[in-house]
């Protein structure tokens, strides 16, 4: 079920002032204007009218500050106790006007709604419910307020009067995937919606269609929210913790692990778990995803535990864990997993407590500060060390790979002689110059096998007699 967060306290005005604008609409006899909205299944005709902006509640539902909503736990506290309350509402607003990835800076494309309604006015109405609540239009309204106080008239197309909670969720989301809408959900608040409809029991198929992707895509974002909300929770520490904005600018990143992690669990569920805990403590503590790539489950065993002090690289694994009810236990983490998931945990409670808004004594935050930095110098050395192993791993494999994809070529060619002899199309000349050409190739490809291998095996061995005599 949606939550419902009750009515505003001006709703009984509203309603009136929506009832009269609406029969004043409706006595007229000139054009009127409409706004078209997927309403219970169909479509539906609103009518236009015009509302004082200051009249006019912020949506505590949206889903386009869903993430941001728990930034500032305070003041998230009374948005949920009261959301429809003066601060609750001058919250919302200023989440509206903010960068998703950090709400302490607004955002540029909130400068640019703003200058473009100076500008130009309004081009679209907004969308509201009969009490005065924002279906969509939050941004625009807190632009408008902005600009010319609440006493501004702001257009807004009027919902039925049976409107609900879950209807307000329905069409707002509908209205933010139509294409001429601007301002994409952040990442975050793309996946709390996606999560939003399968905890209301929508099928996984009915959400990708309305999303515009894939059920794969969805199973993805279940996995990635899955995890975010995993690390916030161990990120607890001290009475705080690291909110969903957090993680607002590691979509990509999030993806590659995750696809990393299931070609990985399919071969080995641990090395799985281990590949998951070293790339998140490297995505914690801020490296792109071209470093964060090198990072597989032996990461730590081979370049990580040189690179850390001794204090940091435990070697015994956890003990068994207990099945409640049964008073038996199996058999827990191996040494290197709960190395690893120490490691995630160390990086999420020293990213808490360094971070500017902590509460946390000065020195206790300094001290977390350091902690971070030496993490950062030790995985920068360790990513150093397994990006120059990759590196000379692909030189390794590259000779090696470019005769296999030679060797399929010529059996296209094969297959290609074979449909010229049915048709008699071959160009013998043409066929005999590039017959030169590979054969010249090939004596140039032996000459250098032969100052390269050490020790060569039969194919070699052949491959020197048959095509070394010229040298």
């Amino acid at each position: 079920m949606v939550k419902g967060y009750g009515l505003p306290p001006s709703a009984e005005e509203n309603r009136a002032l929506v009832r009269s604008r609406l029969e004043e609409i409706a006595a007229g006899g000139g054009p009127r204007e409409t706004f078209t909205v997927e309403w219970r299944g169909g479509p539906e005709h609103l009518e236009v009218i015009q509302m004082p902006v200051g009249s006019l509640y912020y949506n505590p539902a949206t889903h386009r500050i869903r993430a941001q909503a728990g930034h500032d736990p305070k003041q998230a506290a009374v948005l949920v106790d009261d959301p429809w309350s003066s601060d609750s509402q001058a919250y919302l607003a200023r989440l509206l006007q903010v960068l998703p990835a950090d709400p302490a800076r607004t955002d540029p494309e909130f400068d640019e709604l703003t200058a473009s309604l100076k500008e130009y006015g309004q081009t679209e109405p907004g969308l509201i419910t009969h009490e005065g609540v924002l279906v969509n239009g939050n941004t625009r309204r807190a632009a408008l307020m902005q600009l010319y106080g609440p006493n501004h008239a702001m257009r807004v197309a009027v919902l039925p009067p049976s409107c609900d909670w879950q209807d307000i969720a329905a069409i707002e989301l509908s209205l933010q995937l139509r294409k001429e809408h601007r301002r994409d959900y952040s990442y975050i608040n793309r996946l709390l919606a996606v999560q939003e409809l399968v905890d209301q029991g929508t099928p996984l198929a009915v959400i990708a269609a309305t999303f515009r992707t894939t059920a794969e895509r969805c199973r993805q974002d279940q996995w990635v929210l899955a995890r975010i909300e995993s690390l916030i929770e161990r990120s607890k520490t001290a009475g705080e913790q690291l909110s969903l904005v957090a993680f607002e600018d590691q979509a990509e990143k999030f993806r590659e692990l995750q696809r990393a992690y299931a070609k990985q669990y399919a071969v080995n569920p641990e090395k799985a778990d281990l590949l998951l805990e070293n790339r998140m403590a490297a995505m914690l503590l801020g490296f792109a995803k071209t470093d964060v790539r090198f990072i597989d489950h032996d990461f730590r065993d081979r370049y990580l535990s040189r690179t850390l002090p001794n204090g940091e690289t435990p070697s015994m694994g956890s003990e068994g864990v207990a099945i409640p009810g049964l008073g038996r236990a199996v058999k827990g983490p191996s040494a290197s997993l709960s190395a690893a998931i120490a490691l995630t945990d160390a990086v999420l409670h020293a990213r808490v407590v360094s971070r500017p808004d902590s509460t946390a004594p000065q020195e206790v935050a300094a001290e977390a500060q350091k902690e971070v930095r030496r993490l950062q110098e030790a995985m920068d050395q360790a990513i150093s060390f397994a990006g120059r192993d990759a590196r000379i791993k692909k030189r390794k494999q590259a000779a090696p790979a470019r005769l296999a994809e030679a060797g399929r070529c010529i059996e296209l060619c094969v297959t290609d002689l074979a449909l010229s002899r049915a048709q008699r199309s071959l160009d013998e000349e043409s066929f005999d110059d590039a017959v030169t050409d590979l054969r010249q190739k090939l004596e140039k490809l032996a000459a250098e096998v032969k100052r390269t291998v050490q020790q060569p095996g039969d194919a070699v061995t052949w491959f020197l007699e048959t095509f070394g005599k010229a040298q």
